[in-house]
């Protein structure tokens, strides 16, 4: 079951039929106990028009959205390039093998775009790239309701100056996207679900990757433990598994490239940046 949040309330879709959902507060859906079972009493009504897909929203409330790093292999090699003459390569092999994930604040919802949203390219940075992530919903009691796409929007050179830039390569405005719709699901992806990226340039596709969830190093109940180890989200998060899709070090995103990132089984995210 899909959950799509719209201009006009939230819809729910399966196979091919659509229902409109009687409560528009996302973040107590979120957050139901008997999430499942009200999703399966709105199907006993009868079912409506598609939403328009201009009217589609990021699928998130209140909820912050955070993000691990380092946990595809292709991201550690990535990592370790970028910061290798900053003296910082070595930390990210150590991150990668450690028992400890990397996790770290990605966005606040006001920072974060949908289906067809602006993001944002820093005016600071020459290298900027998409990072294609499966993204867990887990809700207030920390557990995993399902997921959907993601886009972590990151500044490789800042990043790679200086570790402890972190937050600055990362964190600022419109720097992620969410989208197009929250997969609920109690059973875990299979490891050959495939993640796809494209980027399109004045109409030309200027890269393409895909990888599959069987190169996450990490499992997703891993990721969420440590997240909520020691924590509260009052009204549940959203967590960024990490990339295994990275773009050649000649690659920088520019102004009015459109990202497509598709999960199989879910759909396909798509943003332009400027």
């Amino acid at each position: 079951m899909f959950l799509f949040r719209t201009r006009s309330g939230i819809f729910l879709r399966e196979s091919d039929s659509w229902w409109s959902l009687p409560s528009s507060d996302w973040d107590d859906l979120f957050n139901a106990a008997d999430l499942t079972a009200q999703l399966q009493r709105a199907q006993q009504a009868a079912p409506v028009a598609a939403p328009d897909a201009g009217d589609l929203l990021a699928p998130i409330g209140t909820q912050e959205v955070w993000a691990a790093g380092v946990t595809y292999y292709r991201s550690r090699t990535a990592r370790m390039e970028e910061s290798k003459d900053a003296g910082g390569g070595s930390f990210y092999d150590r991150v990668y093998e450690a028992e400890r994930p990397e996790i770290f604040f990605k966005a606040t919802p006001q920072r974060t775009v949908g289906p067809g949203g602006l993001m944002h390219l820093r005016r600071d940075s020459r290298w900027m790239v998409p990072e294609p992530e499966f993204t867990l919903a887990i809700n207030a009691a920390g557990q995993i309701i399902g997921c959907t796409v993601g886009n972590d929007l990151s500044c490789r050179d800042i990043e790679g100056e200086n570790p402890l830039y972190l937050p600055q390569a990362k964190c600022f405005k419109n720097c992620a996207a969410l989208g197009p719709a929250l997969w609920i699901t109690p059973i875990p992806l299979a490891a050959d679900t495939a993640i796809e990226c494209r980027i399109e340039r004045e109409g030309n596709e200027v890269f393409h990757g895909e990888t599959t969830l069987a190169q996450l190093k990490r499992k997703p109940t891993e990721l969420a433990e440590f997240l909520y180890r020691d924590n509260t989200f009052p009204t549940g998060a959203y967590l960024m598994t990490g990339t295994g899709i990275v773009p050649p070090d000649d690659f920088t995103l520019h102004p009015g490239d459109l990202i497509h990132i598709t999960l199989a089984g879910l759909g396909t995210l798509s943003n332009s940046v400027a």
